[in-house]
C-alpha cells in the first residue's frame, strides 16, 4: 500500500507487513520470478530482479528461496507462468486506487477484486481511468535519530534526488526510479536504519477524509493487499494523525 508519506500510515503498513510475513514471502518470491524470466538472472543488468532482491533481503527471506524463485523464472525449475496485470477503480470519497498483480488466471481475479471494491463502498473503473494521477518515484525514509536532513542533503549533492526532508523526526529522502538503487546503497553504506525503502507510485494530489470514509478506505485497501495475486496497492488518500488514531481505538 503506497498512499502519502504521513508517518501514521507508514507505521500502519509496517505492522499490517509484520503480521502477514508468509503471504508476503509468497508475494516477493512470485515478483522475483517474473522479474528474472523477463530481464534474466543477473541482478546486475536486471534492474526490476535487483529491486525485488533488494526487497526480499530486507524481510529477513532466506538466500536459497529466491535462488529457487529465479531458477524457476529461468525455467530450470518447474513454476506457474504469472501475467502482469493492473485494476483501477475508486474507494470511498472518491479515493483513487490502483492495484498491481501477478496472476496466473485473469479470469478469476477480475471478478474477485470487483467484489472487494463494491462492498468496501468503491468501483472497479477501466484501464487509464486513475493511473494518471500518480508519478512513479523511489522513496527511502531513513528513521529518525540515524542523521540530520542536513548531513542526508550533503551526501545526495552528486546524485539526482527529487527532495530531502524531515517528517516526524524521520527523513524522507524521493528520487527517480533509476537512482533508487544508487541512493539506497549510499544509505546502506552509512549503516543508517530505514523505515521503508521502495520504488512507488506517488499520488500528484491527495484526498482528505473523514473518519467514516477512511475506515472504508482503509477496510478496501487491506482487503486488496491480502488477495494473493495483488503485488501493491497505491491509493491517494490521506488520512489525517487523529482520525488514525481514532480508527486504531476502534
Amino acid at each position: 500500500m503506497s498512499g502519502h508519506s504521513k508517518w501514521s500510515t507508514i507505521k500502519r503498513k509496517k505492522a499490517v507487513v509484520d503480521a502477514k510475513r508468509g503471504a508476503l514471502f509468497t508475494k516477493l518470491i512470485r515478483e522475483i520470478t517474473v522479474a528474472a524470466r523477463m530481464g534474466g538472472d543477473d541482478p546486475n543488468s536486471n534492474a526490476r530482479l535487483r529491486l525485488a532482491m533488494i526487497k526480499a533481503r530486507e524481510n529477513n527471506m532466506p538466500a536459497e528461496n529466491m535462488d529457487r524463485a529465479i531458477k524457476k523464472g529461468m525455467g530450470a525449475l518447474d513454476g506457474v507462468t504469472y501475467e502482469e496485470i493492473r485494476y483501477e477503480g475508486y474507494g470511498a470519497g472518491g479515493v483513487a486506487v490502483m492495484v498491481d498483480c501477478l496472476t496466473d488466471n485473469r479470469n478469476r481475479t477480475a471478478p474477485e477484486l470487483r467484489k472487494i471494491f463494491s462492498k468496501n463502498g468503491g468501483n472497479m473503473g477501466e484501464a487509464g481511468s486513475v493511473s494518471y494521477l500518480f508519478n512513479r518515484k523511489g522513496m527511502i525514509i531513513i528513521e529518525k535519530g540515524q542523521s540530520t536532513e542536513d548531513e542526508v542533503l550533503e551526501l545526495m549533492l552528486d546524485f539526482d534526488v527529487e527532495d530531502v526532508r524531515t517528517e516526524d523526526g524521520n527523513i524522507v529522502v524521493t528520487m527517480p526510479p533509476d537512482n533508487y538503487s544508487s541512493v539506497y546503497e549510499l544509505i546502506q553504506k552509512k549503516n543508517w536504519k530505514t523505515v521503508l525503502a521502495e520504488i512507488s507510485f506517488m499520488p500528484q494530489t491527495t484526498v482528505a477524509l473523514d473518519e467514516q470514509k477512511a475506515a472504508q478506505c482503509l477496510r478496501l485497501i487491506e482487503q486488496l493487499e491480502d488477495h494473493d495475486d495483488v503485488q501493491n496497492v497505491y491509493s491517494n488518500y490521506d488520512i489525517s494523525d487523529e482520525v488514525m488514531e481514532k480508527i486504531s481505538e476502534e
